[in-house]
């Protein structure tokens, strides 16, 4: 995919935001025969990254429907092998060649990173994932857990274009690009960071 199609995925992402925090979402591929279309094939135009929090939904905040984006969700918008292989799929698979990683402000899983020195069970390999993230943000001078979640979103970003054998290539050539985006729950815009 061309950076012109890129350009293109992230500006459908960018519209059908617009139209969803406005209230006027077109709620499209959503219908019976959509489902069948897309029944033998999928033809996502973008890989969404993103939190397993039950207010982030990517067709929703994106207004997109079936077939329309590959989401992978995970506390914390996290990596681990499974998330990889799973982006690695799409983007080498699928030729998806945008891949954004969204995070949220008010993320519980980054809260769990700054509150918590242990955590019960599995939920410890997320925090762990996010603690450097916590670090970096404890020097900056705004809001700790804000802070945080970009950092983390800012580190997977740049975690992601290294990650070999295959992200880190596709990066190189100009087959993938990998951005970052912060969600705001309380007004439902999507911010595309720097």
């Amino acid at each position: 995919m061309s950076t012109e199609n890129q350009e293109q995925a992230l500006e459908r992402l960018a519209e059908g935001n617009t139209r969803f925090v406005a209230g006027k979402p077109l709620a499209p591929h959503r219908s019976g025969r959509r489902r069948r279309e897309t029944a033998e094939a999928q033809k996502p135009f973008a890989i969404i990254l993103t939190c397993a929090d039950s207010r982030v939904c990517p067709e929703l905040i994106f207004d997109r429907g079936i077939g329309d984006l590959f989401v992978v969700r995970v506390a914390g918008n996290v990596l681990d092998d499974l998330t990889l292989g799973s982006i690695e799929y799409a983007a080498e698979h699928l030729g998806v060649a945008l891949l954004l990683v969204l995070g949220h402000t008010n993320c519980g899983a980054v809260k769990a990173a700054i509150e918590q020195e242990e955590a019960p069970g599995h939920t410890g390999s997320f925090i762990d994932f996010i603690r450097p993230a916590v670090a970096k943000a404890k020097v900056m001078e705004g809001n700790l857990c804000f802070d945080s979640v970009l950092a983390n979103i800012g580190r997977v970003v740049e975690q992601l274009k290294s990650t070999g054998p295959v992200l880190d290539d596709l990066c190189r050539n100009g087959k993938l690009r990998v951005i970052g985006g912060c969600y705001d729950l309380a007004s439902g815009a999507v911010k595309i960071l720097p």
